[in-house]
């Protein structure tokens, strides 16, 4: 069967079956569109996102395999839990999504220019202002030295991006939104595509069909929408959570 790109119409809530995406490349399915926030919701939903290079056309993606990280599986080694005892990090939820995501769009060593696009943060910081998507904070002091954000469907937490100016930061980040996750019915946290970071903190891989599936279960569960008010965190039971749980 010869599969094609198909273009977005102008109903925000509209995508194709995501099991019609092209195999080359890899999980490509859309083309146009907006990053309106009811969009984006609709996409994710579904098990779609967006991400496209400057000079490119919005392109929608649902990648087959997945990468998810199962929140009660998250790997901590012994160096990770011992930094964790002794680090001076401060956590936060949602204190400072724009500059996350602002960090998060840097140009990275030799990875050239960013992905993250201005639409894509305005995208994604109205996704915010809407209570649909999240940010978790490091801090070292008062300077913001690692963090997170994503969007929430139900009980799955779909990562866009993450950034670290100091040592394990990023992986408190990733720590913290698991101990958000701990024990909540049908949560997993989407990672999107698999990279060597991400498979070494306990992401796994799983096909696209079980992927669907999971999030169909998961976007039926509201998780409280306490879970993700704005607030700082104490690190003790995080720690305690990790290095004695």
């Amino acid at each position: 069967m010869t599969r094609s790109l198909y273009p977005l119409t102008d109903d925000t809530d509209w995508f194709p079956n995501p099991t019609l995406a092209l195999d080359e490349p890899p999980g490509l399915l859309a083309i146009g569109g907006d990053l309106s926030p009811e969009r984006l919701l609709a996409a994710y939903q579904r098990g779609i996102f967006p991400w496209f290079n400057e000079g490119e056309p919005i392109l929608w993606w649902s990648p087959n395999p997945r990468a998810c990280i199962d929140p009660a599986k998250i790997r901590v080694n012994k160096s990770l839990k011992k930094f964790l005892n002794r680090c001076d990090y401060r956590m936060s939820i949602n204190q400072a999504f724009d500059q996350v995501i602002e960090a998060c769009a840097e140009p990275r060593g030799d990875q050239g220019d960013t992905w993250i696009l201005p639409p894509m943060q305005a995208g994604y910081s109205s996704l915010h202002k809407k209570g649909h998507a999240h940010s978790i904070e490091i801090w070292q002091g008062d300077d913001l030295v690692g963090g997170l954000y994503g969007v929430l469907v139900g009980s799955a937490f779909c990562g866009e991006s993450m950034f670290s100016t100091k040592s394990n930061a990023s992986k408190l980040a990733l720590l913290t939104l698991g101990y958000l996750l701990a024990n909540k019915a049908s949560s997993f946290i989407d990672c999107q595509l698999p990279n060597p970071y991400l498979m070494s903190m306990g992401a796994s891989l799983m096909s696209r069909d079980v992927f669907l599936e999971k999030l169909h279960f998961a976007v039926k569960y509201d998780l409280p929408k306490s879970i993700f008010s704005p607030r700082f965190i104490e690190r003790q039971p995080i720690v305690e959570h990790y290095v004695n749980g």
